[in-house]
């Protein structure tokens, strides 16, 4: 039996730091629940002078990631870089070389997750991404292994904390999303450049890594529809709280009848369920299993510390295999290989969802029976109506939710209504997730 394992780290940012901290610091209880010592042997970083708050032995520390690839010392390379095609050279040429790998990279494993999947497989070699979704939260192995019994049926997650930093501020103080956004970039909250973020792109990422494992199924990530944040006002915010719900930015899978929905978008959910009271950076996953029901698991969902648990935990559960010979007891995407199979991902105009529907109109007589009359051609039922005040030739807010209806007749209806003369700017909508008696077609 192997008498220590050796890591190798190429990246050394923030994760970088996060990973080397933890090793470092925590190597007596790590050496405890693996049986040998876990040694951090080899780091790549193209910046080696800056100080980063860790003490690393002479010579740990090089320039040259082919140092830390071809140290037969190193049984297990960690990923931390980022980006894609580096990253993804560097992954396959650790696998190539008989190396098991850890990565937190989740755009590479939304784009090219396939490939990396089977050339895991093929060498037989350990992958291990925990911390490409939700940070510290330990959602994957939920997924691989807590959950396998169950067939899922939903997933709603908070899991970029960016955006739910600002809407949480957004719904706690009623600013706008500019102000919030700056706010947040000052205080490092969000990127100087927050389109990922913001536009749910980030969120998509993590979703199609999520759905993949879930359902045993090739994910696509453009096929996911992605709606960020950027268009939400405070006056909608507003009315979600008046009608019981919160806004969050969720990405949200469902499977029925053999076929999948996969959607990024701002959401209304009742402010009493579990995700809508979850604030600031955090993130929070529900999972809905056929045999557990609901399960929700919180906790950070970025970080230097938070990511870096997670990426030493995916060493651990890989060490241990290395000192018993199991490397690929569980399957780098969860299902078997030839168990993997395509399912269909519907698009999004074939969905049904409740709708908050906001229209600017001219205050003048007939307007709310026009706006009706549109949506019961398109066979959508009306479940309450909101206008504050009279404001006679000016323009007001009517806000409509509906009952359960079909994507595309909303956005048929819409497309009509919003070119009628009094409708002065286009109609807001928020797709809803809550308790309906009705389905709509």
């Amino acid at each position: 039996m192997k008498s220590r394992i050796g890591v190798g780290m190429i990246g050394f940012g923030t994760v970088g730091t996060g990973v080397a901290k933890i090793l470092l610091g925590n190597a007596a209880v790590i050496q405890r629940r693996v049986g040998v010592p876990v040694e951090l042997v080899r780091i790549a970083d193209l910046d080696t002078t800056r100080d980063r708050g860790v003490r690393l032995s002479p010579g740990l520390l090089t320039a040259d990631a082919k140092a830390v690839l071809e140290d037969p010392a190193v049984d297990i390379v960690l990923e931390l870089i980022g980006g894609y095609d580096t990253a993804k050279r560097v992954i396959l040429d650790a696998l190539a070389r008989g190396k098991h790998v850890v990565t937190a990279n989740k755009a590479l494993l939304a784009v090219h997750g396939e490939e990396i999947f089977e050339a895991a497989s093929r060498h037989r070699l350990d992958l291990g991404f925990e911390a490409s979704v939700g940070g510290g939260i330990p959602v994957i192995r939920a997924l691989t292994e807590g959950l396998a019994a169950n067939t899922i049926l939903s997933i709603y997650g908070i899991i970029n904390g960016t955006s739910n930093y600002i809407l949480s501020r957004m719904t706690r103080e009623g600013h706008g999303f500019q102000e919030v956004l700056a706010e947040a970039q000052k205080a490092g909250y969000a990127e100087a450049d927050p389109t990922f973020d913001v536009a749910g792109i980030d969120s998509a990422h993590k979703l199609s890594i999520m759905v993949s494992l879930a359902y045993g199924t090739p994910v696509n990530v453009k096929e996911i529809y992605t709606e960020g944040i950027t268009r939400l006002s405070p006056l909608d915010v507003a009315y979600a709280k008046e009608f019981g719900y919160t806004i969050k930015l969720l990405g949200i899978a469902k499977f029925s009848d053999g076929e999948i929905e996969a959607r990024v978008h701002p959401t209304m959910i009742p402010t009493g369920s579990p995700v809508a009271g979850v604030e600031g950076v955090y993130n929070a996953i529900q999972l809905v299993g056929d045999a557990v029901n609901d399960i929700v698991l919180y906790g950070q969902g970025a970080g230097s510390m938070p990511t870096g648990s997670a990426v030493v935990s995916d060493v651990i559960d890989i060490a241990r295999n290395v000192l018993l010979g199991a490397a690929g007891r569980v399957p780098p995407a969860s299902f078997q290989r030839e168990q993997r199979r395509p399912l269909r991902i519907r698009s999004m105009e074939e969905i049904t969802s409740l709708y908050y529907l906001r229209f600017m109109v001219l205050d003048r007589p007939g307007v709310l029976s026009q706006i009706a009359g549109v949506l019961g051609r398109q066979g959508i039922s009306i479940s309450s109506v909101l206008q504050k005040g009279r404001k006679e030739g000016q323009t007001v807010p009517v806000v409509i939710m509906t009952h359960t209806a079909r994507e595309r007749l909303v956005q048929a209806a819409l497309h009509e209504i919003d070119r009628m003369p009094f409708i002065s700017e286009p109609t807001t909508l928020i797709r809803v997730e809550g308790p309906d008696e009705g389905a709509g077609e």
